[in-house]
């Protein structure tokens, strides 16, 4: 089969597509003839090398996909040859076929297609356990969703508002804003407005209930922007690492900082299909909507590469083998 590969770390240019051998499925996995791969910015940081990678090179990246089931392992029932299927958190994805575990496998609807499931699904999924688990939006909260015009910020926003809240996005530049505004935020900011001041300005000086930050840089900040008892769910380091945060500081203000991670949650196939499922009903009753992927061959993986670097995207990035 063919897969993008790299040898080496280091920039888009490491990148090849090579013939290597076919995946060999075990007694409980299934082989999933691929149709569509979400490419991600955790894919940049395993080319650079600043995320660990398992196994020897060539390595092969992508972690999220969607297509056809073209043979099952001994031991696995209820899924057959000719499903659609997709995953949201298996390695080696940048290929051709994947050996999937069946635990890991979310059976597709017929009107979830392989583009929007690959598109949806881990920025999907992370959307949603931060709105129900790491702090549970309610009717009438106002949050604060950093990022927002990124594919977790977008469906932030969209969730945030479908749970009743009222949402101000912060992005970086006008282009990105009315993203952010189609998406359904009440209020947008840029990174160069005194974005702390205009969010307190309209929180009437009380600060929000609860901020998204996967900026980490802006930790701070977002603690100043949060009223007192309020929540900053800390999920991400896309602006580099954040200062330490005094607890003194959290106890003095009753404020709450949390974490966030994706794969704390997708413990079991259980629940992962039953969080998919109701994301792909959202979709289905038109509650949330999924932006236009931008679709590369997976030949030209390297195009692809550079263009989430540039920051220019707004929506999700698809390789197509």
């Amino acid at each position: 089969m063919k897969a993008l590969v790299f040898n080496t770390f280091g920039g888009p240019e490491v990148l090849e597509y090579l013939e290597i051998p076919d995946p060999v499925i075990g007694a409980d996995d299934i082989l999933v003839r691929m149709k569509a791969i979400g490419l991600n910015f955790a894919d940049i940081y395993r080319r650079k090398g600043n995320y660990h990678l398992t196994g020897n090179s060539p390595y092969i990246l992508g972690y999220e996909g969607a297509g056809v089931v073209e043979k099952t392992g001994a031991n696995v029932q209820g899924i057959k040859v000719g499903d659609p299927v997709a995953f949201a958190d298996v390695p080696y994805a940048n290929a051709e076929q994947v050996a999937v575990p069946l635990e890991k496998a979310i059976p597709l609807p017929e009107t979830i297609s392989f583009d929007k499931a690959t598109s949806v699904l881990l920025q999907g999924l992370t959307a949603h356990y931060l709105t129900k688990d790491s702090y549970a939006v309610k009717e009438n909260d106002i949050i604060l969703v950093h990022a927002a015009a990124g594919g977790v910020g977008q469906l932030l926003v969209q969730i945030a508002k479908l749970l009743g809240g009222r949402v101000i996005g912060l992005t970086s530049s006008m282009e990105k804003a009315s993203a952010v505004k189609k998406a359904g935020a009440n209020q947008v900011f840029l990174y160069s407005d005194d974005w702390k001041g205009k969010v307190l300005e309209e929180t009437n000086g009380q600060g929000v209930d609860v901020v998204y930050d996967s900026v980490g840089s802006t930790l701070e900040d977002s603690f100043t922007a949060t009223r007192i008892g309020g929540t900053v769910v800390f999920y991400g380091m896309a602006g580099g690492d954040p200062a330490p945060v005094d607890p003194r500081m959290l106890m003095d203000t009753s404020k709450t900082l949390t974490g966030g991670d994706l794969w704390n949650v997708l413990t079991s196939s259980e629940e992962r299909i039953a969080r998919s499922a109701e994301l792909f009903s959202w979709i289905e009753e038109g509650k949330i909507a999924v932006s236009e992927p931008t679709v590369f061959a997976l030949r030209d993986g390297r195009k692809a590469h550079q263009f989430l670097e540039s920051r220019k995207s707004t929506g999700k990035i698809l390789l197509r083998p």
